[in-house]
């Protein structure tokens, strides 16, 4: 263990992860509680049009996603709530069209950048001091922002209608956990990938939720489910030689199970 903090990779993998961990298990919180993982997952994917035209354009692809990714997500909200298609299929529209964006604008780029291939399944390796302080930052905002907004968008989550009736902004909540849910997504690309991103915007809240409903406790089990995973994940694949964000998500992945049969041995 003593030896994996002497390189400088592992330690900027150790924060990211520790910081990450915490973003997205307070968003996987509501995530679950809103019942919007495939919305979460749509997202995820989308991100990958705009790291491709940051590549095109010569600009910081984590800036495109960042703008991409909101663009996508609030416009998977307001169509799925103006227009006659559901939520679900609004996904599937946007979906298919951000990842062929992405394949376009890759076609278009006059050089091969393997680079784009990490955002898609993680590399620990890239992980730069440059993006801890982009994680630092962008995590920073979602957490305060969280905060601020915290018993509004609890309301909501809760119980729409009244929040509604009671003259609460609920489009404009809406739009906002939709923005930072893109802006979730954006900082987690490097580490674990945009294919396996949306596991931890769901998996820490699933198997909090199997364990307790009071939302104290299942934000503080949230987040330790998610910071396990992270760091044990990253232990895993380097002492195995695996892919770290392959590791990290089916670590979640089985502590979901264990909280799951927990939590039906409790009933």
């Amino acid at each position: 263990m003593i030896e994996i903090l002497d390189l400088e990779f592992m330690q900027n993998a150790f924060l990211a992860g520790t910081m990450l961990s915490l973003v997205l298990a307070v968003v996987s919180f509501f995530v679950v509680l809103r019942r919007l993982s495939f919305v979460g997952v749509g997202v995820a994917h989308s991100a990958f049009g705009g790291v491709a035209l940051g590549s095109l354009l010569g600009i910081s692809p984590t800036l495109t996603a960042v703008g991409f990714a909101v663009v996508v997500a609030n416009a998977i909200g307001y169509i799925g709530k103006q227009g006659k298609l559901s939520t679900d299929t609004t996904i599937g529209i946007f979906f298919p069209l951000a990842m062929a964006l992405g394949v376009i604008f890759i076609g278009m780029s006059d050089q091969y950048n393997v680079d784009l291939f990490g955002y898609l399944f993680g590399n620990i390796l890239a992980i730069t001091r440059q993006d801890l302080i982009i994680i630092a930052l962008l995590g920073g905002l979602v957490l305060i922002s969280t905060v601020l907004f915290f018993k509004e968008m609890l309301f909501v989550a809760y119980d729409r209608e009244v929040a509604f009736v009671s003259g609460m902004p609920v489009a404009f909540l809406d739009h906002f956990f939709l923005t930072i849910l893109a802006l979730s997504v954006v900082i987690s690309m490097k580490i674990i990938g945009i294919i396996l991103v949306s596991a931890l915007l769901v998996i820490p809240g699933a198997a909090a939720s199997q364990i307790t409903r009071h939302y104290v406790s299942m934000i503080t089990i949230s987040i330790s489910i998610a910071l396990i995973s992270t760091v044990g994940g990253l232990l895993i694949s380097y002492y195995a030689d695996l892919a770290s964000g392959a590791t990290i998500v089916t670590l979640a992945s089985f502590i979901f199970f264990v909280a799951f049969t927990v939590g039906r041995l409790r009933k």
